[in-house]
């Protein structure tokens, strides 16, 4: 696409935004009573905010023009910034982290694949080099200390000779009897050709018999085959079929990948350019406008000199460098605007003094009895009030970008910078303030001794030594220093002689700073649920699919680690626990977390720090330089594999030697050490979470989403992709849907290991001639044992007890309770009504 069209995109984009926040705060002051049209509006608002953030970072991406990208770089984090504020608001309303959006979906007329959250490709674009060479490193470090990934080795079973002479003996006298069969089986056909010839004699071929026979065999293979042909084409047309040439890439999708490359080329090339104007402007304005500058900054200060004397009939005290000099008096005001506040703050002194008189007589306390009636009245004011939403950090921040859109770029001429280069007239404007400041500093300076001066001069004033009493002030504030320091102790730094990059390598040594699988998020293959809302409305509680566990993990891992401004002030979420049966792709999702944004991962699963680092002092140790190394080197993902393990409620005895539960009581630690600067995430994963003590654990996963096996339309499409990607062809004979119906039960990691196990190099080259069938794959998985319903159940039964699943259970009680309620009051109407009607 072109410029002209990406910039319309971005002004569309705009609009759609401007109307959404006009209409935010106006819902922001109104309050709420009914929690469905509550849900309702933050759902819509939710939506309409995606939708907006995903135009934005396609215009982010491509767009070339370097001064629009700053502003669009700002909308968007706000845009970011305010899906989590929504989705944080939704999960406090529902208490679930699951959400369905089926009949608003329906009523905006979107598909559900327009609410996938998308991944900003900035969050790798512009740390690319720094990561790739953070893996050059780390593999250069693997395979110096060998623990590099080592690649598969066959073993081979050596023989003696005299076996291996009777194997080829066997082998060779086999393939001569399979060849002998065969001559002998041609010979007999040709005797019983002759024979049959001889018993039916000489007869003369009927040439008109023959050839209608070969037009009924031809014209019916023809018809069949035409058939065939028109079938196809109408479920095409019908769209029951792909198009032929649907898997195929098409020549206008090439030559959108390569646009799409060159303007990222345009993008570097501009940036670098507006860097270096940066600079060069800068210089030509301060040779050509800086002496005017510093002439009128100099003027307008001994003006306020000659006003402040004529009104108060005393010079003024010039501010401190501290408070900011004579930026804070002449900040955008006109000299009358500066006299005039002179007069007003002399007004305000006045009366201070007077109302610091009147507050000498003490006020009489209230009563206990007033303050807690005072209390309850404050209880039923909220209550009657009702639900409002709760302020936004990221609001302020969308609105000022919105502003600077409207003055700056909706109604600006660019007609003369077609290839979108940087506006040299904009920088020009920039520069001003900031040399004004800098011109600012040297300008004060002056004028203090100008100042210093002018009352020697005039008021023949004299400078008095600092009176004795502010330094006892002054040691005071030491001591204070000193209590902090006590403090400091407490969090000192254990490894202050060493560098980071010693660290990193002791780290990787150790094995407990680990390489990420290159697995992309969107790699996580599912479906939506399309019959969430529904099952709610009956208070069934679904089963959250796939793409809602993708979602969830897009929103609080991917986007808080990738963007800094996002992390900083979206609610913050520290640490996150993934449970489901083994196979569901928890691992997978760690994975993609590192890849998607660039992060460090770290394994401190029980396992793998077993006898690492040993004792109090080790333990300690080793958490202050993962947490040092993580920190520096944010983001980073700190993983804990088979999670239970560290907060079991009964060690067994065979992994007593292994010392599991070590992190139990230091993990809540590093959680209150991190801060919303910290680009850090725990990330735990368990199958077995009912072997954990249930209180500790939610203490430290702040977050629990449950994956859960996939449901029939994921195991559909699951099925599809996962056999296309490891080279297989679908055709008519195989039938997926049979496929996706057999396997209730099994998980991602069983129709992976199936596919991989039947699609063999030599099985890929015969389906041209022997196309794939399920019964194929069916009978690999008779050997594999599904995850059964009851698993499942115990599953859900845990996450019931967990703070959030009582929350829930117990807002569903009080909801049955109330409908019970209105259902009771409308039969007692009807009950008087057909009275009085008798």
């Amino acid at each position: 696409m072109s410029n002209a069209m990406y910039n319309k995109m971005w002004h569309q984009t705009q609009e759609a935004l401007n109307s959404l926040l006009d209409k935010e705060s106006q819902n922001m002051m109104e309050s709420q009573r009914n929690q469905v049209f509550i849900f309702q509006m933050l759902a819509t608002f939710y939506i309409k905010y995606v939708q907006i953030f995903r135009n934005l970072e396609d215009v982010y991406d491509q767009i070339v023009h370097p001064q629009k990208r700053i502003l669009i770089r700002k909308i968007l984090d706000g845009v970011m910034g305010r899906v989590l504020e929504l989705k944080n608001e939704m999960v406090e309303l529902e208490l679930t982290e699951f959400h369905y959006f089926d009949d608003i979906l329906q009523d905006l007329k979107l598909a559900p694949q327009q609410l996938d959250i998308p991944i900003p490709k900035y969050f790798l674009k512009e740390k690319l080099e720094v990561i790739k060479g953070r893996e050059k490193i780390l593999a250069q470090i693997l395979t110096s200390t060998g623990l590099d990934i080592p690649k598969k080795k066959y073993s081979v079973k050596s023989i003696p000779l005299e076996e291996a002479v009777k194997l080829i003996q066997i082998s060779e006298r086999a393939r001569q009897g399979r060849l002998r069969a065969m001559f002998m089986k041609q010979i007999f056909l040709r005797e019983h050709r002759s024979k049959q010839a001889k018993i039916l004699g000489e007869k003369v071929a009927d040439v008109g018999a023959a050839a209608l026979q070969i037009q009924k065999v031809w014209r019916g293979f023809h018809q069949c085959k035409k058939t065939e042909k028109q079938r196809e084409e109408e479920m095409i047309f019908l769209g029951m079929n792909p198009p032929p040439l649907f898997n195929e890439v098409s020549a206008t999708v090439i030559q959108a990948e390569k646009v799409a490359s060159l303007r990222n080329e345009m993008q570097i090339k501009h940036e670098t350019n507006y860097k270096e104007a940066l600079v060069t402007i800068k210089d030509d304005l301060k040779l050509l406008e800086g002496p005017d500058i510093k002439e009128n900054l100099q003027d307008q200060i001994r003006h306020w000199f000659i006003e402040c004397r004529n009104l108060t009939g005393m010079f003024p005290e010039y501010p401190n460098v501290e408070e900011g000099g004579s930026a804070i008096i002449f900040s955008n005001k006109t000299p009358q605007q500066v006299t005039e506040d002179i007069i007003a703050t002399q007004e305000e002194e006045e009366k201070n003094k007077k109302k610091k008189k009147k507050k000498k007589a003490k006020k009489p306390k209230k009563p206990k009895k007033e303050k807690e009636k005072k209390e309850t009245k404050e209880k039923n004011k909220e209550e009657d009030e009702g639900w409002k939403m709760s302020p936004s950090v990221f609001l302020p921040m969308m609105e000022e970008g919105n502003n600077v859109y409207k003055d700056m770029w909706k109604n600006r001429d660019e007609s003369w910078n077609f290839p979108q280069d940087y506006d040299p007239e904009l920088i020009k404007q920039e520069k001003r303030k900031e040399l004004e400041s800098e011109i600012r500093v040297q300008v004060d300076e002056l004028m203090r001794q100008e100042l210093k001066n002018l009352k020697l001069a005039v008021n023949r004033e004299k400078e008095y030594p600092v009176k004795v009493g502010k330094k006892k002030g002054k040691k005071k504030k030491k001591g204070k220093k000193g209590k902090k320091g006590k403090r400091g102790k407490k969090d000192k730094d254990l490894t202050a002689d060493r560098t980071i990059e010693s660290l990193y390598k002791e780290l990787v040594e150790e094995g407990l700073l680990i390489q990420a699988l290159k697995v992309n998020l969107s790699d996580y293959i599912g479906e939506y649920s399309y019959l969430g809302t529904t099952l709610r409305q009956v208070s069934i509680e679904p089963m959250p699919s796939l793409l809602d566990v993708r979602q969830l993990i897009a929103l609080y891992g991917i986007l808080p680690l990738g963007s800094a401004t996002v992390h900083e002030k979206a609610p913050l979420v520290k640490s996150l626990l993934l449970a489901g049966p083994s196979g569901v792709g928890k691992k997978m999702l760690v994975h993609a977390l590192c890849t998607e944004t660039g992060a460090n991962l770290f394994n401190l699963s029980a396992a793998n720090i077993a006898g690492k680092y040993p004792g109090k002092n080790g333990l300690q140790m080793m958490l202050h330089v993962v947490v040092k190394v993580a920190r520096e080197l944010q983001p980073s993902v700190v993983w804990i594999g088979d999670t239970e393990k560290t907060f079991y409620k009964k060690v067994p005895s065979a992994e007593r030697t292994m010392d599991p539960k070590r992190l139990k009581k230091q993990l809540p630690k590093i959680l209150r050490l991190l801060k919303p600067d910290d680009r850090i995430l725990i990330v735990g994963t368990t199958q077995r979470p009912f072997d954990a003590e249930l209180q500790s654990f939610c203490k430290v996963y702040q977050k629990i989403i449950l994956v859960p096996r996939p449901d029939y339309a994921s195991r559909f499409v699951l099925w599809k992709q996962i056999i296309q990607r490891n080279g297989g062809i679908i055709t008519n004979a195989l039938n997926i849907s049979c496929l996706a119906k057999v396997t209730d039960g099994f998980t991602q990691g069983h129709i992976v290991q199936v596919v991989k196990g039947v699609l063999t190099d030599r099985r890929i080259r015969q389906q041209t001639y022997k196309p794939l069938t399920a019964v194929e794959f069916i009978a690999m998985l008779a050997s594999m044992s599904p995850v059964y319903q009851e698993e499942e159940e115990s599953f859900k039964d845990w996450y019931a007890k967990t703070p959030m699943g009582k929350k829930r259970a117990l807002a569903l009680t009080e909801g049955n309770i109330e409908k019970e309620k209105e259902k009771g009051k409308k039969k007692e109407k009807k009950g008087k009504k057909e009275k009085k009607k008798k």
